[in-house]
């Protein structure tokens, strides 16, 4: 079963984003048809660029109350139902100088849900499809990214027993730096900055939204990574004077200012203009639970 876009229900239908004009003509070449790219896999879906061979966005339908604990079995492949030169797989994860990890977009327990383990190892094991990775620092995708995302899950919809609609993706920029390393004889551009974007029934039962930001840029190279820049010419330059993979909660706007996705609208409870950093603190809990994220508070997160 793919995403569902009234999995909140048929008042509350979520659309995957619509891209702004300037990114559809990506398409345009060699006659490529944007719906060839929208694929869809267990419980969540998503747009593949072609040009830069790394999803636009993923769009998951995550609901807590059928998630179960299995164990990971990593097993990274490419889509057949596209054709490889427009994805990039074990070439670029095992190059020169990739000291990065295959970030998953989907997150792979976002989708660990169904009515019996076979339903939630088939959502887990949907996320290993390269459609569904991008270069990723581990100093960011396993640091303060990481707990929101388990914070999101975990204490969030798990606990709470909630179902929400998740999207997550990258900013794509003709500035983003270059890969050091060129790999099948093309030299390819890393994206520097994520994002998530929650949609959530609130207490008043109806839709709302919230948005979170990160930026590995600093990272990527300080390690040499990618080739240094002109900082004059970042997309967000704003960010660019942030700490070093720490993440951001927004509004969506800024979001889709960015990226050049329209997203669905509904309800915001953080309506400051100013992105606020998320500050992860440890606090007395001396609960034995499983829950991996039981002992982290997350501030100035509004779900």
């Amino acid at each position: 079963m793919s995403y569902k876009s009234d999995f909140l229900g048929t008042l509350n239908i979520i659309e995957p984003p619509g891209l702004v004009q300037t990114k559809l003509k990506v398409y345009d070449i060699n006659g490529l048809n944007k719906s060839d790219f929208f694929l869809d896999y267990h419980h969540f879906s998503l747009l593949q660029n072609p040009i830069r061979k790394f999803p636009f966005f993923t769009i998951a339908n995550i609901d807590g109350t059928k998630f179960r604990m299995l164990p990971r079995k990593d097993a990274w492949k490419f889509d057949d139902r596209i054709d490889k030169i427009y994805q990039w797989g074990s070439a670029l994860y095992e190059a020169d100088m990739s000291d990065f990890d295959k970030g998953h977009m989907t997150k792979r327990e976002d989708v660990q849900w169904g009515i019996n383990d076979e339903d939630a190892q088939a959502g887990a094991q949907s996320t290993f499809y390269y459609t569904n990775a991008i270069p990723q620092v581990d100093k960011m995708n396993r640091g303060i990214w990481s707990k929101i995302e388990s914070y999101i899950l975990h204490t969030q919809t798990i606990n709470q027993h909630q179902k929400i609609t998740l999207l997550t993706g990258p900013i794509f920029d003709d500035n983003d730096p270059e890969f050091v390393t060129v790999v099948n004889d093309e030299t390819l551009k890393i994206p520097t900055l994520f994002w998530k974007v929650i949609y959530y029934l609130g207490s008043d039962n109806d839709l709302h939204r919230t948005a979170f930001i990160v930026n590995q840029k600093n990272i990527l190279e300080k390690r040499r990574i990618v080739k240094p820049q002109d900082r004059s010419k970042d997309v967000a330059p704003l960010f660019m004077n942030f700490k070093d993979a720490e993440t951001y909660q927004t509004q969506v706007s800024l979001i889709e200012s960015l990226s050049g996705l329209l997203f669905t609208p509904a309800k915001e409870i953080y309506n400051d203009s100013r992105p606020s950093k998320l500050i992860a603190e440890q606090t007395e809990v001396r609960s034995k639970s499983l829950n991996p994220v039981a002992n982290i508070l997350i501030k100035n997160l509004k779900i």
